[in-house]
């Protein structure tokens, strides 16, 4: 008997990565799309006022986009879907009507509002932005207030998707999203200026709802406008979501915190501070974010069906290659970090000055991303087994720790000279201008990581018997990274004396040799020590992963998917 859940168990955990290297597929191919319309942004118009007006104006979208949408997210819309018995598809038709219909009259009630008091509180949250530019950013914020409503709609229709088995379908929208930026920078910009920036995202937008739209037409599942409302339904409803909501919202005024303290630097600051957030969020999402969500539907299952060791051994194992994988990331990005913006963002207007400078705050970012992948799993497992009140409190005190860090950081970076001129040596960027926005991203990684220590602590207590028997795995791991690092540190001056460094491909050589030989390296000790993660990872690739059934995504977090 043993021996049968043992063997139930492995079979578990290695469908965990099966379905977490899939997912992780996806966010490569949508992250690379991403990388370049960075590349481009950062070529056309480099770190200076025009994208500073571009990225601002995101804020006030984003947070009622989050703040609406996640009432009404995919995460609460599947169970309610899944009650509806197959074949009633005008039932689901009636329920998608009363719930598009009440999520439309929301969010254009609050894009409303947002449109005509933006002057007022884009003034309140973003004072560095001088009279000229602040006219264009309150045009660009109403522009891109029609993006989130129709992200909204796409992530309704998600639903639909999603419950039919097309993950797929759904796994693409963020491809098509790009494009419709991408189309912005290269043909509506020399057309219409910044206003065809808006466009572009507005334009992609629509496209990131319209690729979903024939399936549901062929399903006869299309809503229709009613103020038929369910009261009952409703409150199901909210009473699920709004714990959810009040966390991601916390979330993002933490973001628009952090954005209007960069408009009091230098001209540049908030291009520069969400070119290194954008660049830190491509290993966590395709390490944290696709582990996370794959845990997800078994931890649920198991919790719900009474099997609680089960279910701590799964948190475990998704910790455990959350820690694998980041670990050597996060060295990777600090020791290859000017090398890595240099190759994604050197081009056209964007200079070396910029360069460093974005590199160091890479680097600053980088030191939290196994924290923000193991504060993902941990939410994940608490909302696995219906505790939501626990990671809403949590990620809101670790949110506003946030604004207090950046505030308290820059006050201690422009009055103590000393500590200023250590940060600025220790990143070397001594030369450089606007170096006080670094002391953002150092706020975002110190809460991120208090966020995932009090979670830790939180859920050994909620679940008792969870050890978290990582610690060998953890030392296996940072020790292998520390390897890794070094030999790509060393690496660097040799291949920058063979390479042509003021070339893209002299630059590109010189980090995709140092991090290969570093990764040779790290792979060779995982080998000698007999790691237990390497094993997995192998049998999952034999597996043959991409043949796995791709899991339900959940409501995007604009804070990756666009800025």
């Amino acid at each position: 008997m043993v021996g049968r859940l043992f063997t139930l168990l492995h079979r578990e955990i290695r469908g965990l990565h099966e379905a977490a290297y899939l997912l992780g597929v996806f966010a490569i191919l949508s992250q690379i799309l991403a990388l370049i319309r960075d590349r481009l942004l950062a070529a056309h118009f480099g770190a200076g006022a025009t994208l500073d007006t571009y990225y601002a104006a995101f804020r006030l979208p984003d947070f009622i986009f989050v703040s609406v949408a996640s009432l009404v997210s995919l995460y609460v819309l599947i169970p309610f879907l899944s009650e509806i018995p197959e074949g009633q598809g005008e039932k689901q038709r009636a329920f998608l009507s009363r719930i598009v219909s009440f999520f439309t009259f929301l969010i254009i009630g609050a894009s409303a509002i947002a449109f005509l008091l933006a002057p007022v509180l884009l003034r309140a949250l973003f004072p560095g932005f001088d009279a000229a530019h602040f006219n264009e950013l309150v045009l660009l914020t109403r522009i891109l207030l029609l993006q989130p409503i129709f992200l909204g709609l796409s992530n309704i229709a998600a639903s639909v998707t999603q419950l039919h088995g097309r993950f797929v379908l759904y796994a693409i929208t963020p491809l098509f999203y790009n494009l419709g930026i991408i189309a912005g920078v290269l043909w509506l910009y020399p057309i219409f200026g910044i206003m065809g920036l808006g466009m572009g995202v507005v334009l992609g937008a629509m496209l990131h709802l319209g690729i979903q739209i024939p399936f549901i037409v062929r399903h006869k599942v299309f809503p229709r406008l009613t103020l038929s409302f369910n009261g009952t339904e409703l409150r199901r409803l909210l009473a699920l979501s709004i714990p959810r909501t009040i966390a991601l919202s916390a979330n993002q005024i933490a973001l628009l915190a952090l954005t209007g303290f960069a408009s009091l630097q230098a001209s540049g600051a908030i291009t520069t501070f969400n070119f290194s957030f954008n660049l830190q969020s491509v290993p966590l999402s395709i390490i944290g974010i696709s582990y996370s969500v794959a845990a997800f539907p078994t931890l649920a299952r198991l919790f719900s069906s009474g099997v609680h060791q089960e279910f701590l051994a799964h948190i475990t194992a998704a910790a455990r290659h959350i820690i694998f994988w980041s670990t050597p990331a996060m060295v990777l990005c600090i020791v290859l970090r000017a090398q890595i913006v240099r190759v994604v963002l050197g081009s056209g207007q964007f200079n070396w000055e910029d360069t460093r400078l974005t590199a160091a705050a890479l680097a600053l970012f980088a030191i939290s991303i196994v924290a923000q992948g193991l504060v993902l799993l941990f939410v994940r497992g608490f909302y696995a087994a219906g505790n939501t009140r626990t990671p809403l409190i949590v990620n809101s005190i670790c949110s506003m720790l946030v604004i207090a860090f950046g505030f308290l950081f820059l006050n201690i970076f422009s009055t103590v000279p000393t500590f200023r001129f250590f940060m600025e040596s220790l990143l070397r960027v001594e030369d450089l201008p606007r170096t006080g926005m670094l002391m953002l991203p150092i706020a975002y990684s110190l809460a991120a990581i208090v966020n995932v220590l009090a979670l830790w602590t939180l859920f050994r207590r909620h679940f008792k018997g969870f050890q978290m028997q990582i610690a060998r795995s953890f030392l296996e791991s940072f020790a292998t990274s520390m390897v890794m690092g070094f030999v790509a540190y060393e690496c660097l001056t040799i291949f920058g004396r063979i390479f042509d460094l003021n070339q893209f491909l002299g630059i590109f050589a010189q980090g995709f040799f140092s991090g290969l030989l570093g990764i040779i390296a790290g792979t060779t000790l995982l080998w000698v020590l007999g790691n237990a993660e390497a094993r997995e990872v192998k049998s999952a690739l034999h597996k043959k992963f991409w043949k796995s059934r791709t899991l339900a995504a959940e409501t995007p977090d604009p804070s990756t998917l666009i800025s």
